[in-house]
């Protein structure tokens, strides 16, 4: 797993099965200053969101078999990203790196 900011939607209305209830988001890799502002350098991918995220937040994403793993049962369809929860705080040491408003 890894940490990610939610930086904005992705909109498709033909999906593979099982994807159809799940809305999807465009994730970067998080980076501890504050200015998370979209630029070319950056990494971007998709995840399904399974937790109710919104733009902005910092959460917690599953990759590869794990992100088909969630709600007690196994996901049957091709993801490879999902967002399992949303954080309130990070920290490395007694230092705060990340805290939700």
């Amino acid at each position: 797993m890894k940490l990610g900011r939610v930086v904005g939607t992705a909109v498709s209305t033909v999906k593979a099965e099982g994807l159809h209830s799940y809305k999807l988001l465009l994730v970067r890799d998080f980076r501890e200053d504050a200015s998370d502002i979209p630029d070319e350098q950056a990494d971007y991918y998709v995840a399904i969101d399974t937790v109710g995220a919104g733009i902005g937040e910092v959460v917690m994403v599953a990759e590869g078999s794990a992100a088909r793993l969630f709600n007690s049962s196994p996901f049957n369809a091709p993801v490879d990203a999902a967002i399992v929860a949303i954080m309130d705080t990070v920290r490395i040491g007694s230092t705060a790196i990340f805290e939700r408003k």
